[in-house]
């Protein structure tokens, strides 16, 4: 797939509290961004103690450790989502809680190198994914959590969603 075909889907092909996520991600080559995020957050990330990693700002919030993992779970979800709709798949899929998925994630037992291999698994197998979509699948939709999204809005909320999650951790975690 080009990435020209992944242009920014309209509103109409997604939920409104998926539009913050969406409207963060600047205009251009959406898979080129999905790369470059990825060498970018692991880059910010190696070298930090892992100590810190069981650092939450504030009681009640997630642990970095956490955070990463919740990152790595909701782009697994959305690529699944892309994958069943892009295959014209009309089944409705169910939604997923994160909060209730992150506590049993283990991610506080593991290590942030463990982390951000797995971020950078899932993203490779993202761009994979989005790059071998064949031609309109971009465009074709589904049912995800009770909502219409088509499969290029998946692909961009992917990076609007870790845009969001790194922009936190920087100002939250790293600080």
């Amino acid at each position: 797939m080009t990435a020209q075909r992944l242009v920014r889907p309209d509103p109409s092909e997604y939920a409104s509290f998926y539009a913050a996520y969406i409207a963060g991600v600047p205009e251009g080559d959406l898979l080129g961004l999905l790369e470059r995020q990825l060498e970018e957050h692991a880059a910010l990330l190696t070298g930090v103690p892992d100590t810190r990693g069981d650092f939450a700002y504030a009681p009640g919030k997630w642990t970095l450790k956490e955070v990463l993992g919740h990152v790595v779970d909701a782009e697994r979800v959305f690529s699944y989502r892309a994958l069943r709709f892009a295959r014209a798949d009309a089944t409705p899929l169910a939604p997923f809680d994160e909060n209730a998925w992150v506590p049993n994630s283990g991610a506080r037992g593991r290590s942030l190198r463990d982390l951000i291999a797995e971020l950078r698994a899932v993203r490779t197998a993202t761009l994979a994914l989005l790059r071998a979509l064949p031609a309109g699948a971009d465009t074709r939709r589904g049912i995800a959590s009770g909502n219409e999204v088509s499969v290029r809005a998946l692909a961009w909320i992917i990076a609007g969603h870790e845009r969001h999650h790194f922009r936190l951790i920087r100002e939250r975690y790293l600080d």
